[in-house]
């Protein structure tokens, strides 16, 4: 089979990955401990205890190379894995590039978005472990969705904290949510003490993903039939997400192809750490693949934070993490990539960056677009504004290759579609959308409060 046979390349079901891949066995680095946030001491099981089970709390911490993924959900990832690997011929042709685009695509999952990969072993590892009820946050409300229908699957209760300015914009992710039998609130919220707080202090606040972890934390903890489920950054998600970069590896190989390039959006990083860290092993071995995590301009964690110890949240409930953050109270602009605007990426991806392994960059919000309604007008799908991102990267990587002459294989992960981001296509369509940066001074101001380690 050729790589210039093909268009759609399909795993056969029985080459589902029966494994997790952990990045942490591999690293040259390991991570800096997670501390204690108040005795600032490294993180223990028992500090993890009252949010998490024990079986996703083995695989944070766990040095094991490969983790079996239960049975029982990879019967349920049957639904929709492997997801398809698509060879981009017609998007190809409109840049006139001799580099070969594929992307990995999946928006096929139930719930639209590569989510699911993490929710259905977290409810799991939860319902096995006795407990009731989860609660989370979102921020575009992929993640929302994503979790509420596998509490669903799992018969557990679901509470989502959706931050407040995608509530607004996304109404009919909440709609989804509410199907699958979830209860949605906009935060900030009045029902926690952590959104009582923001709301006294900034009522007008669009609200920012470490608010919203701050109140399904504080709820979390306020039930003994409860606990909390994260869609990015720590590393058991991450590790959730690498069946997505395993099946491209193996896809690729169905073509007789290898990328020169591998690219993801990155908000969080688990869905471009699923795709880029089963090539953390080739680097390592010599391989000149390139990891590319894409970043809004607006919240450029990777790219401009700093390297430092940081909450998760906005409260400091969570653990700190050693991870490039633009600091806790930083309150990105309430821009269309929803699942972008959080101030921290995860440790894993903020050590491999920190390593050279990766590398990052940013794109504004009119290029994104750009790029998205080109790839919806080639290849028919209409993506998200997250996935948009990395859309936009393996253009310019195209067009690049076509002005240096290289045929350039490039990845990246479509992570997710966007037919329910209409609001922020009309935006762009009707010429409302705005390019934002952050100034040099911006961060200076978002980062004095970082706590002192």
């Amino acid at each position: 089979m050729s790589k210039n046979e093909l268009t759609k390349i399909i795993l056969p079901e029985d080459r589902i990955p029966k494994f997790w891949y952990n990045v942490q066995a591999d690293m040259p680095n390991p991570l800096a401990p997670a501390l204690n946030p108040q005795t600032k001491k490294p993180l223990t099981a028992d500090d993890l205890s009252p949010i998490f089970p024990m079986g996703l709390i083995e695989q944070e911490v766990s040095q094991e190379r490969y983790i079996e993924i239960p049975e029982e959900v990879r019967e349920i990832y049957k639904l929709w894995r492997p997801s398809p690997l698509y060879r981009a011929r017609r998007l190809e042709k409109a840049l006139d590039t001799p580099c070969r685009i594929y992307y990995k695509y999946e928006g096929v999952s139930p719930v639209g978005s590569h989510k699911l990969n993490s929710a259905l072993p977290q409810a799991y590892y939860n319902k096995a472990a006795g407990i009731k009820r989860l609660t989370t946050e979102t921020g575009a409300g992929q993640w929302g969705t994503a979790l509420s229908l596998a509490c669903k699957i799992f018969g557990l209760e679901c509470t989502v904290y959706m931050v407040k300015v995608s509530y607004q914009q996304k109404p009919y992710r909440r709609s989804i949510m509410e199907t699958y039998g979830a209860e949605c609130i906009a935060s900030p919220s009045d029902t926690t003490e952590a959104g009582r707080k923001v709301l006294a202090e900034t009522p007008d606040t669009p609200g920012t993903l470490a608010i919203a972890i701050s109140e399904a934390v504080e709820d979390a903890v306020g039930r003994d039939d409860t606990n909390y489920a994260l869609g990015s950054v720590l590393n058991h998600v991450c590790l959730h997400q690498t069946v997505i970069g395993q099946e491209v590896k193996l896809q690729m190989e169905m073509v007789d192809d290898y990328p020169d390039i591998v690219i993801g959006c990155c908000g969080g990083g688990s869905n471009f750490g699923g795709i880029a860290f089963p090539f953390i092993p080739d680097k390592l071995k010599g391989s000149k693949v390139r990891l590319i995590g894409v970043e809004p301009g607006a919240c450029p964690s990777l790219t401009r934070g700093v390297f430092a110890y940081d909450y998760g949240d906005v409260a400091g409930f969570t653990p700190l993490m050693k991870m490039y953050t633009l600091g806790h109270d930083f309150t990105p602009p309430g821009i269309h990539a929803g699942g972008l605007r959080y101030h921290g990426a995860a440790p894993l991806l903020s050590q491999l960056c920190h390593d050279g392994l990766i590398e990052a960059r940013t794109v504004l919000q009119n290029d994104i677009f750009e790029a998205a309604v080109l790839f919806a007008q080639t290849e028919g799908i209409l993506p998200a504004p997250e996935s948009s991102h990395a859309i936009r990267a393996a253009i310019d990587e195209a067009l690049l290759g076509k002005e240096e002459g290289a045929a350039r294989s490039i990845v990246f992960n479509l992570s997710g579609h966007g037919h329910l981001d209409l609001s922020a296509y009309d935006n762009y369509l009707s010429g409302n959308v705005q390019d934002i940066e952050l100034s040099d001074q911006d961060i200076q101001v978002s980062i004095k409060n970082l706590p002192q380690i």
